[in-house]
């Protein structure tokens, strides 16, 4: 982009005009777009003028490069898992990236609900995996895993992983991720990775952090973005994984368990609709209808096995669990 280039300095719009091909009317009508969607050019005697310092945190399409036509943008969404959704129906390819500046139905595991505020990043990636439905949580464990070492990378502080989707910081909450699949048979159709992430936004609770609140100063959510895409490619290559996707994977489930922070703590695993508090105490397990079974297995985490489940060891022996429609307390 010419005024990206000259950043602070005004280009007339003829200088521009005649290096874009265009008319001076042209020049002027796509300025007055760049203005509505929220780029502060300044217009004067002498030209334009993108402000400097301050168009780093956009995320449409024409910001990614050569990677822009894998770009779709919403100012306002439901959910991006909504429209990758239609993306994938629609036969976009893998590697499709949805985001938003705002989710009016943003959504966690388990049908709750994420709180989606501005200035968080808000997207979704498609996945058109060739694997066994079996083995669909391996991606979302690629993703996990990229998610915290990118926001590690630029907040400058350790993640950490919790089951089965859950990034951590300092004991709080920083992002999570959800996922939706579809599939024929034993194979996966699509899978798409819904990605949130507290960047600049407002946290909404004292269990939640922010890149912004732990660097000091607001990060670029493209920049986020970018950083978790690259980070997932490299974890692919290095777990092997097109190569050693079926049957689970050692490498990408020793990569989990070392950045996992609560391998060894006393652990229960509740059903979707049971509580933490049940979990944690005994007496109430089996004596009401609404809390019986809730609560599956006492123990102590052993961290993921190469599929992705989580194991919870007991005195009697080790007990494996799918993400599904169940949760880990820590006691």
């Amino acid at each position: 982009m010419a005024l990206r280039e000259r950043a602070g300095e005004p280009v007339s719009g003829t200088v521009l005009a005649s290096a874009i091909g265009v008319s001076r009317v042209a020049v002027w009508k796509g300025v007055q777009s760049l203005t509505e969607a929220g780029y502060p050019v300044e217009t004067n005697d002498s030209g334009y003028a993108l402000e400097p310092g301050k168009a780093a945190d956009f995320l449409y399409p024409w910001e990614f490069g050569e990677k822009e036509a894998m770009f779709r943008h919403f100012a306002g969404t439901t959910s991006t898992m909504d429209n990758a959704r239609e993306c994938a129906l629609q036969g976009f390819p893998a590697g499709t990236v949805i985001t938003a500046e705002r989710q009016s139905a943003g959504r966690g595991r388990n049908g709750r609900a994420w709180a989606s505020r501005q200035g968080g990043l808000f997207c979704t990636i498609l996945e058109r995996p060739a694997i066994a439905l079996g083995d669909y949580f391996l991606p979302v464990m690629v993703y996990q895993i990229a998610a915290a070492r990118a926001i590690r990378s630029l907040c400058g502080k350790p993640m950490s992983l919790r089951w089965p989707n859950d990034i951590y910081i300092d004991n709080r909450k920083i992002a999570g991720l959800i996922t939706e699949i579809a599939g024929e048979g034993d194979s996966i159709n699509w899978l798409t990775v819904g990605i949130g992430v507290n960047v600049n936004n407002r946290i909404p609770s004292e269990k939640a952090a922010s890149c912004a609140d732990i660097t000091g100063s607001p990060l670029s959510r493209r920049e986020v973005l970018l950083k978790i895409i690259d980070e997932a490619e490299w974890v692919k290559r290095q777990s092997s994984l097109d190569a050693a996707y079926a049957q689970g994977n050692r490498l990408l489930a020793a990569e989990w368990n070392a950045m996992a922070d609560s391998v060894g703590a006393k652990a229960a695993v509740i059903r979707s609709g049971g509580t933490a508090a049940a979990a944690r105490d005994s007496t109430r397990i089996g004596q009401t209808g609404e809390l019986a079974g809730r609560v599956l297995a006492r123990g102590t985490f052993g961290g993921i096995d190469p599929a992705g489940r989580c194991i919870i060891k007991t005195g009697a022996g080790a007990l494996y669990f799918n993400p599904g429609p169940v949760s880990l307390v820590f006691l």
